[in-house]
């Protein structure tokens, strides 16, 4: 290889690890080195050392050990004779250079907790948002699982211009993919001249700024590394499997803008040890065999028009995009768009006027494909600003449509209308709102382009079942009136169907294996009373997807013989878990938190864990952030419980599983549940006590500890005896 390269990746290693070691000792000096030491809400430490070492840094002692072993790792300086040009020294100063980086930035969380802002999306005041943590992490982890985001691009340094910049933002965008921002150039950076340019950025549009150093550019490394730990169950220190599992399932790759220092050479050779490889615009040298790459590891001197789909080629992604008839850009990137204040052109629903979406099918004579019809007024009959009535009906056809599948399109509504930038759309059913931003209008949108958007990707994503597709806009209140007493009875029949079933009255169960891409080992079993972990799919759901995509991820499971009545366990559940894991898994129970439950993927909704001294279990979802009653927080329990393991005690489900009859049935059910958060619990409130008076506990869910109680077993016990909670009298749970 180049031994302008070498030179470059070991000079910049050499010089990162004396400032990370002169910043350490700085740090101990004044802490000392029991000081304990993390990146924020994260059950993965510093996740770069901790994926590839398996070594858990928790204070500035443990960051020592590391620092001597990433001295081990760097080779000498180049000789200007009798060099050895070979990748393999490259690389491993390439990785010295991520373990520093993380300390680096560990050491800055200590001294300055408040230099990055712990959310998702930048506020005025502060621009960089350091680690995602591990809610994120899981949150944007199912976009990766389901393909929604193919990989990611790390972007080091900026563009010669805003607008430069911002169009190879939305070139990315608009194939799907993240974008995360580290790293400064010329005065300024990416993610600058992105709001520079008017650019809305953040997790909610993939446009993540992490921070204004190289070092930052560790976070996106990081962000990899615990995908494969979380989603793939790879244990940590398993470097190889980690570093292969990136290069297969993470795809990503660097786009390094500006002139490229001798810490970006060395921080580029960490990436290039995941598989990732750097596109430069500069004239730097170039690594072009393949080997640790899929193809070429090091290409520069490319044209910025060119930079990003030369990124995808070079990384071998494979990016699929649809053309919509619409005047704005269209991608899931933009589905985390929001419209704000001046923004608004236009708003409906929100509980401020009434919005609702209802797909119906028709017979075949009754649907005119691609007819579009506004019934009411237009954007441009109204002043930007204003509040209006919507009603959007979907009428479709097909010779192998049946009414199953109306809620399964239906439900898609909701991605398909927000991929359209300059649009927001949050809820469903007849608590939709919409908002449409002043920039789509300017660009020709109306409201007729929502029954194109709705038209085209109905026949794209449910081609095999619809044969066609009519779209009705109504925005003249009385229509909207009419269509709502239209969808309600539509919604109660739906709804009274599916809370009639019960697991003993079906013969066939549904897999779920989504997020098999990330949790190889994770077979979701859903029942009529069991819902997928992530919420998103019911019984009748999977059972609706099997006949659209007979091939997909949703497969009829008979259950066959039952094996354990209590613990809900049958023979054909187990044959086929045991299949579809590959031999990981032998056999699980539906209905127990003790006894071998259900394994559990990282895209669950809750995590629920026995609480021995309450004799109850509690469960907490990933919107809390808090500490809970059993000494851990969601992330914490999450990287313990996701992967794909079985793990007694704790258990993911959705949050509608809660309120089920079968919900740890096997230890009591729903009366051996002593504490949730409080906006969950009031958010299930009617639920829980419908369920609770059929055991004889109508207002149970007053008797539920919530965080304005305690977050400790000791803090809730005398709250649960006093309100006579069940569980106080009920057997040991655990045996």
């Amino acid at each position: 290889m180049s031994k302008i390269v070498a030179a470059n990746v070991i000079a910049g290693a050499h010089k990162i690890y004396e400032q990370t070691r002169k910043k350490y000792e700085k740090a101990v000096k004044k802490y000392g080195k029991k000081k304990e030491i993390s990146f924020p809400n994260t059950g993965y430490y510093l996740p770069v050392i901790y994926g590839i070492l398996g070594f858990p840094v928790k204070n500035l002692g443990d960051a020592g050990v590391v620092l001597d072993r990433s001295e081990q790792l760097i080779p000498p300086q180049v000789r200007e004779k009798h060099h050895l040009p070979y990748l393999g020294p490259v690389l491993d100063a390439g990785m010295a250079t991520l373990f520093n980086f993380e300390i680096f930035e560990a050491i800055r969380y200590l001294e300055n907790s408040d230099f990055y802002l712990p959310a998702e999306e930048p506020s005025d005041e502060k621009l960089w948002l350091g680690a995602a943590d591990d809610v994120i992490l899981r949150k944007r982890g199912v976009e990766f699982v389901d393909g929604t985001a193919p990989g990611f691009a790390a972007v080091v340094g900026s563009a010669p211009s805003k607008e430069i910049a911002a169009d190879m933002a939305l070139e990315l965008q608009k194939k799907n993919l993240y974008v995360f921002m580290a790293a400064n150039y010329n005065g300024t950076t990416f993610a600058q001249q992105l709001i520079d340019a008017g650019v809305q950025i953040g997790w909610n549009t993939r446009l993540v700024p992490f921070g204004s150093d190289i070092s930052a550019a560790v976070f996106a490394v990081g962000f990899a590394t615990r995908a494969a730990l979380s989603f793939g169950g790879i244990q940590p220190g398993d470097f190889r499997k980690v570093l292969i599992y990136n290069k297969d399932r993470v795809f990503a790759f660097v786009l390094a803008l500006g002139d490229v220092t001798d810490e970006w050479y060395a921080a580029a050779a960490g990436a290039i040890n995941y598989g990732f490889p750097t596109i430069a615009d500069t004239p730097i040298p170039e690594i072009l065999p393949t080997g640790v790459c899929t193809y070429e590891h090091v290409v520069s001197n490319i044209p910025h028009s060119e930079i990003v789909s030369r990124g995808v080629e070079i990384r071998g992604l494979k990016v699929t995009v649809t053309e919509v008839p619409v005047p704005v850009a269209y991608g899931p990137a933009f589905e985390g768009e929001r419209i704000r204040g001046e923004d608004i052109y236009i708003e409906a629903g929100g509980g401020k006027t009434q919005a609702i979406e209802l797909t119906v099918m028709k017979e075949m004579d009754q649907v005119e494909d691609g007819k579009v019809e506004l019934i009411g007024p237009d954007l441009k009959d109204v002043e930007a600003g204003s509040r209006i009535p919507l009603g959007i009906l979907v009428e479709v056809a097909g010779r192998k449509m049946q009414s199953d599948f109306e809620p399964i399109l239906e439900r898609q509504i909701h991605h398909l209308i927000n991929y359209a930038q300059g649009l927001m759309h949050i809820g469903q059913r007849d608590i939709a709102w919409v908002r449409i931003g002043k920039g789509a209008v300017e660009k020709g949108f109306n409201l007729s382009h929502i029954g194109s958007i709705l038209h085209a990707k109905y026949h794209q994503d449910f081609g095999n079942v619809v044969d066609k597709v009519q779209v009705k806009i109504f925005t003249d209140k009385t229509k909207v009136d009419e269509l709502l007493a239209q969808a309600r009875g539509v919604y109660a029949k739906r709804d009274a169907r599916v809370e009639g079933m019960t697991d003993e009255d079906e013969n066939t169960f549904y897999s779920c294996t989504l997020c098999q891409s990330f949790a190889p080992s994770h077979v979701c079993v859903v029942t009529p009373e069991r819902t997928g972990l992530c919420g998103a799919y019911n019984w009748l759901d999977c059972k609706a997807s099997f006949e659209i995509n007979p091939t997909g991820p949703n497969q009829p499971i008979e259950k066959g013989a039952v094996l354990d009545e209590r613990l809900g366990q049958w023979q054909g559940v187990n044959a086929f878990v045991q299949q579809a894991s590959r031999g990981k898994v032998e056999k699980y129970n539906a209905y127990s938190i003790m006894v071998d439950p259900m394994t559990s993927c990282g895209c669950f909704e809750c995590i629920a864990a026995v609480l021995p001294v309450a004799n109850g279990v509690m469960s907490v979802d990933r919107d809390y952030k808090g500490m809970t009653p059993c000494g851990m927080k969601f992330t914490t329990l999450a990287g313990s419980a996701g992967g794909g393991n079985i793990t007694p005690g704790f258990v993911g489900h959705s949050k509608l599983y809660i309120a089920s009859r079968k919900f740890v049935a096997a230890e009591g059910g729903i009366l051996r549940l002593v504490w949730l958060p409080k906006a969950l619990k009031e958010q299930l409130k009617d639920k829980i006590n419908q369920i609770g008076a059929e055991m004889g506990v109508p207002d149970l869910a007053d008797r539920i500890a919530d965080e304005t109680v305690g977050t400790t077993e000791d803090e809730i016990l005398p709250f649960l005896q006093e309100k006579q909670h069940p569980a106080v009298n009920m057997e040991s749970i655990v045996g």
